[in-house]
């Protein structure tokens, strides 16, 4: 049924539109970028899947020298904003903000991509990020399925 011939029963501004049948809108952040490499700052960025099951992905930020240098570098761990409701890892504005910290920073970026409400409840926004610290705990001896991160 379209959402937009029913009754609004609930609306946080912005964020999503709830109706009496049951359907959402998403209000915003729903656009994303592919990874991608940027020549300007010399940032490369790639997803990866941490888990098939869930399904549970991230993308990942790096500078290009950053591949030939063997030593670890520091590590951010990101979680985009959007209420547990909006936004991906993939979206424009997390792009071009983590390719600008990556670069200015030179730090490896994991920006998780949870799960959101109301298409996945809680506790998976909670669960997600959790699942996401321990795979990236899994690089910390050199021995993690992801290369970057090793």
């Amino acid at each position: 049924m379209d959402p937009s011939h029913d009754h609004i029963i609930k609306e946080i501004p912005g964020l999503i539109r709830l109706y009496k049948n049951d359907c959402y809108q998403k209000l915003g952040g729903t656009d994303t970028v592919p990874a991608s490499t940027d020549p300007t700052i010399g940032v490369q960025s790639k997803d990866v899947v941490i888990s098939p099951d869930t399904p549970l992905s991230a993308r990942l930020y790096i500078l290009k020298t950053a591949n030939s240098n063997l030593r670890k570098l520091p590590l951010l761990v990101f979680y985009h904003g959007g209420a547990f409701i909006i936004d991906t890892a993939a979206s424009p504005i997390c792009h071009n903000i983590l390719n600008l910290v990556a670069s200015e920073s030179n730090v490896v970026i994991v920006s998780v991509d949870y799960r959101t409400a109301p298409d996945h409840p809680v506790p998976t926004c909670f669960q997600d990020p959790w699942d996401a610290i321990k795979w990236v705990a899994l690089h910390a001896t050199g021995n993690g399925p992801e290369p970057w991160l090793n």
